[in-house]
């Protein structure tokens, strides 16, 4: 199974994909820094920190990079 056959079989079904996986997007963006969840997903830093907003996350001043100096 393949993503493309995967979302064939939702849409067949009638689950609209797209909200479900904004949804879980929203909610891992609550439990993580929003640019640590879009790095991991292949997401942009915009898309996450949009998500972040609508779900009401307090990750706002996360600063990626290193800090060990």
């Amino acid at each position: 199974m393949d993503p493309t056959s995967l979302l064939d079989q939702l849409r067949a079904a009638g689950v609209p994909a797209q909200r479900g996986r904004a949804s879980a997007i929203r909610h891992l963006v609550l439990q993580a820094p929003a640019p640590v969840v879009a790095r991991a997903l292949g997401y942009h830093d915009k898309t996450t920190g949009h998500l972040v907003t609508e779900a009401g996350g307090t990750w706002s001043r996360y600063a990626p990079g290193d800090h060990t100096r």
